[in-house]
């Protein structure tokens, strides 16, 4: 049997990235990360429900270091999957499908989520949450 000589198929080291790419997976990384954020919370719930010793370790794990930079993080993850899933509303109406548009509104929703993250971790400091 002849061996064909087929073209490979482009790869990520063809492809620029472009905005509307690098939404697309930010949307779903940031999906992933709400899903463990939620078992954090879960965690946090249980030890509130099961007294002073466990909400004590909770609580001395969310406010170390690396305890603030998952809830950062989280915090981030929830502002862009919430602009974002704005902006696919849009979509599901049939709007801003321009390729313009879409480079747009993805700046928008990045530029917006990093805004809201900061205003949210900003107010929390100043009232010393």
């Amino acid at each position: 049997m002849a061996k064909i000589e087929r073209p490979l198929s482009p790869h990520l080291q063809i492809y620029k990235p472009q905005i509307t790419m690098v939404t697309s997976i930010t949307h779903r990384a940031t999906g992933i990360a709400l899903g463990v954020g939620t078992l954090l919370l879960a965690w946090w719930l249980i030890a509130v429900a099961s007294g002073p010793e466990a909400y004590a370790t909770v609580s001395a794990f969310m406010s170390s270091w690396f305890g603030q930079l998952v809830l950062f993080g989280f915090t981030w993850s929830l502002f862009y999957h919430l602009c974002n899933g704005i902006r696919h509303l849009f979509w599901d109406m049939g709007k801003g499908f321009e390729l313009p548009t879409m480079r747009k509104s993805g700046m928008a929703a990045i530029i917006a989520s990093v805004v809201l993250t900061l205003l949210t971790w900003i107010i929390a400091y100043a009232i010393g949450a």
